[in-house]
């Protein structure tokens, strides 16, 4: 089996004695690295072992001959664009439980005619941890408001991305949407 675990790695910035500490049970960078080269077998219990030290899904570690990841050509930082000292990938997004998205058919806000508003769904018990970040609503009939949440207390409350909008208070809905990523055309 072909896999990547050495580009994630390498992308991390992680060594091998930093990802055999962190799996578990830990294990030895020697293994490590031998599961990286191919000369020791990766088994699905080393993927998986790996992939939680990585921080990553076990599928990000495979070479799958129908997923295409993106090279990264250069790294902007305050010095400016620089080339890569290693190969690396950046790995194309993937959908996750209980997202949704938002698309954007006129600008309005900070969002532009054409974008998709990637958003996770919360419970009521999280609602708090999306406070002051964009959230989309569900109210009655089938209606939707979107803005951002500014209170969550006695009902949601948000501030509406358009000018001369009233914010609107939603009683108990049984979720929300908290936008996690923007997908824009250039």
């Amino acid at each position: 089996m072909i896999t990547a675990i050495r580009e994630v790695r390498r992308a991390k910035g992680l060594t091998l004695e930093d990802v055999a500490r962190r799996c578990d049970p830990p294990t030895t960078a020697q293994t490590i690295g031998r599961l990286e080269t191919g000369t020791r077998t990766v088994s699905i219990g080393w993927l998986n072992r790996i992939a939680a030290a990585l921080g990553v899904e076990a599928g990000d570690l495979v070479a799958l001959p129908d997923r295409a990841d993106l090279p990264v050509a250069a790294i902007l930082d305050g010095r400016g664009a620089h080339a890569p000292r290693r190969t690396t990938t950046a790995p194309p997004p993937r959908v996750a439980l209980g997202q949704i998205a938002i698309t954007v058919a006129n600008g309005t806000g900070d969002y532009r005619a054409g974008d998709v508003i990637w958003a996770a769904t919360l419970s009521p018990a999280d609602f708090a941890s999306a406070l002051n970040r964009d959230v989309l609503v569900p109210q009655p009939a089938g209606r939707f408001a979107f803005g951002r949440l500014t209170g969550c207390d006695g009902g949601v409350t948000i501030l509406p991305l358009g000018a001369c909008m009233q914010s609107p208070t939603v009683a108990d809905p049984a979720w929300i949407a908290v936008a996690v990523r923007l997908v824009r055309e250039l």
